[in-house]
């Protein structure tokens, strides 16, 4: 009976780790458009042009109210960016970088003598951790299986809209 159990456990985890515990899944669903953030609900949505494919609950930096402006702050941006990379090898399970600074970042940084700072991304959460509340320095985090479809969803070259 034990002997049996174990063969049962044993397969059901070789049949894991060969097809379905991937962290690379695949989408074939209608192209997301857009994604909006709304900061204040905590709420990220995934568009295909108007239709809501998919919401999530999110965190965001330790410091949410307010536009991040300056390296350190702890805020997330607000404002038009664009998904710009994917990192299959993210410290955070998986991420996709977010085009902060733009421009208008970089310029009013300068203009007050500081750095606008960088490093923004859509990730899921540091190994071996139940991160709860506001903890990212600046980035919108999700639970590591949503983000595994999101990164499955999301292509680099999506808008973002990030709303305070």
């Amino acid at each position: 009976m034990i002997k049996t159990i174990f063969k049962v456990v044993l397969a059901a985890l070789l049949l894991c780790t060969l097809a379905t515990c991937s962290k690379f899944k695949t989408y074939n669903g209608p192209t997301v458009t857009a994604i909006e953030v709304h900061k204040a609900d905590r709420t990220m949505y995934l568009l295909h042009d108007t239709q809501v494919l998919k919401a999530y609950n999110i965190h965001l930096g330790g410091n949410p109210i307010g536009p991040k402006q300056f390296e350190g702050d702890g805020k997330t941006p607000e404002g038009a960016y664009v998904i710009s990379a994917r990192n299959p090898n993210s410290s955070y399970h998986l991420s996709l970088r977010i085009s902060y600074p733009n421009d208008a970042d970089r310029a009013y940084a300068k203009d007050q003598n500081q750095k606008p700072g960088g490093d923004i991304f859509i990730h899921g959460r540091p190994p071996g951790t139940f991160a709860r509340g506001d903890w990212t320095a600046g980035c919108i985090a999700v639970k590591d299986h949503e983000m595994e479809d999101i990164y499955a969803m999301v292509n680099p070259g999506t808008p973002i809209n990030i709303f305070p």
